[in-house]
């Protein structure tokens, strides 16, 4: 399935320890980039969480955020000091202290410290359950959303590689033609240089000319290159790689493409095949 790199996706749900949030957004990026934003509680979580969209996305540059808003009988819960924390702390200030003579920390900075301060009544481990099955629930629709987008994306590409084949079907329409052409200029121009030249030399001169101007190389490698990028555009995994490749390529065609023309119909195409190309390349930047 065709995956867009950009989606945003977001859910919520209740819990006897308040409403959970979580917000997924991506942008892009050359390869999997992830940061996790929590509240204290959730912290823990985040090797479970980068393990799971590590498993079903390989490119963007992601923002997962957790957040809990706690009910409203959360306030009259107990609150009470991590002692086994305070005293590994004090012990550390036993120890390092010396070293930072001027360093002083009041008692409120002190409780401010994360694990320091601990509230009775909330289940760490039904919290951290609940926490992670609405993280799946927001990655899985941020993956529809992602193949949302990637369809039309796909669509677009589609549409820009039927483009390039008709333009491609029309240059070979006019080939006969326009090889006429070039014989007859050519004949009349080395009449006009060398009157008495040998007739076999004349042939030779004019399928060495053919031969440095004919484009049908570069037409049969794009027609290659549409049928790849459409191979490709089939396939259920992440291309986006792939079809940056392929675009290079349809680009290199379609220089040399121009660099041989002799007719102007032909250079006309050879731009109109650059915008095509361009205008796929763009999007194939936003694909994974």
């Amino acid at each position: 399935m065709i995956r867009s790199m950009t989606a945003f996706a977001s859910a919520e749900r209740q819990t006897p320890w308040g409403t959970l949030g979580c917000e997924l957004r991506a942008v892009n990026h050359r390869y999997l980039e992830l940061s996790v934003r929590a509240p204290e509680e959730l912290r823990v979580l985040e090797p479970a969480l980068r393990e799971r969209i590590g498993a079903k996305v390989q490119r963007g540059k992601l923002e997962l955020s957790l957040r809990l808003r706690a009910a409203p009988d959360a306030a009259s819960a107990t609150l009470r000091l991590n002692e086994p924390l305070l005293d590994q702390l004090a012990a550390a200030s036993r120890t390092f202290g010396p070293r930072f003579p001027g360093l002083t920390v009041d008692f409120a900075t002190l409780l401010a410290l994360p694990g320091v301060m601990q509230q009775d009544g909330i289940d760490s481990a039904g919290l951290q359950g609940e926490a992670l099955a609405l993280a799946e629930e927001t990655i899985a629709e941020f993956l529809r959303a992602r193949e949302r987008e990637g369809e039309m994306l796909a669509a677009t590409l589609r549409e820009r590689l039927a483009g390039a084949e008709a333009a491609c079907a029309q240059v070979r329409q006019w080939l006969p033609e326009i090889r006429a052409g070039l014989r007859t200029r050519l004949e009349a121009r080395f009449a006009e240089l060398a009157p008495a030249l040998d007739p076999g030399r004349l042939e030779q001169e004019f399928v060495l000319w053919l031969q440095k101007l004919d484009v049908d190389e570069e037409l049969d490698r794009l027609a290659t290159h549409i049928a790849e990028a459409r191979r490709v555009l089939g396939l259920r995994e992440a291309v986006g790689r792939r079809l940056d490749f392929l675009m290079q390529e349809f680009n290199r065609e379609a220089n040399t493409l121009g660099s041989k023309s002799v007719d102007a119909r032909t250079s006309q195409v050879a731009v109109e095949l650059k915008v095509l190309i361009e205008q796929m390349r763009e999007q194939v930047q936003n694909l994974e």
